[in-house]
């Protein structure tokens, strides 16, 4: 399970691309979490208790998150802006640190600065032309995925169909209105869009966000944050490989050097020694 999220994740990267050169990256994120919330919403019972809380993760890790990180993602490679995203983890250790009082030591302190020199090397490619802009969409993203991480781990595990489904219930009117706000030409996007870019969109409601989070909502519910991380070690690698073979990706030696680096700094930070302290699921 936990390596599958990785590849799902990794495919909705790609498949991003296609949906978001034809619409606004807001309204494509709307239209993600709406199809997520129809198909799941029927079927799962209201956490009633956890609502309040849900609606506040909603907005971090769905609305304000993927706002940031798809429309850094139009502007890029989708080589280069999966470097950028393995900053969530030294992020989630710092938040971590800060809010769980989780330890930091000297290992997690060098994974950190490894995965930061990484993406500074990526953020220096010459395609960029000093547009730097996506780079700090996608640093944000990053930021805010890994603070909705902490938020959710903080509920328990009601399960995570249950989780997904709510959070896209929420999301979709936060991302409505951010669209209506800071977007534009939306109705001339869905008018002109073609059946292959709405099998884009379909992905990545279906796959990506009910399945991948799903996957994803339910381990971490289960087991340790720092159990589950080093699966998305493949993250970047599903998503390179793609973005060269599908694509059309360029490897330039900077983007090979961040990279390396980057993920070689989530590797130290994750592939740690750990007791497995799993949990028993919530109904």
């Amino acid at each position: 399970m936990a390596i599958s999220v990785p590849i799902i994740w990794g495919g909705g990267f790609l498949f991003a691309k296609t949906a978001i050169n034809h619409f606004p990256p807001i309204l494509l994120m709307a239209f993600r979490f709406a199809i997520t919330a129809l198909m799941l919403v029927w079927f799962v019972k209201p956490p009633v208790r956890l609502l309040n809380r849900i609606f506040w993760i909603a907005l971090v890790s769905a609305a304000i998150q993927y706002s940031m990180t798809f429309t850094g993602l139009r502007d890029l490679d989708a080589s280069t802006a999966v470097i950028v995203v393995q900053l969530e983890v030294p992020f989630g250790v710092l938040l971590a640190v800060i809010l769980l009082k989780d330890k930091l030591t000297l290992r997690r302190i060098f994974g950190m600065a490894l995965a930061f020199i990484g993406v500074i090397i990526t953020a220096g490619e010459p395609r960029l032309d000093g547009n730097l802009l996506p780079i700090l969409l996608l640093v944000g993203g990053a930021f805010t995925w890994a603070l909705g991480q902490i938020m959710i781990k903080t509920l328990g595990a009601p399960g995570g169909f249950t989780l997904i489904a709510w959070v896209a219930v929420f999301a979709t009117p936060q991302l409505f209105l951010s669209t209506w706000i800071f977007e534009d030409n939306q109705l001339e996007a869905i008018m002109t869009a073609t059946p292959i870019v709405w099998a884009a969109v379909i992905y990545l409601a279906v796959v990506m966000t009910t399945i991948g989070y799903a996957i994803w909502y339910h381990l971490l519910g289960l087991y340790n944050v720092n159990q589950v991380m080093p699966y998305l070690l493949l993250l970047p690698v599903v998503t390179v490989f793609g973005g060269v073979v599908l694509l059309g990706d360029t490897l330039t030696p900077s983007l090979i050097t961040g990279g390396l680096l980057a993920i070689a700094g989530v590797a130290v930070i994750t592939l740690e020694k750990t007791t497995p302290l799993p949990q028993t699921e919530k109904s």
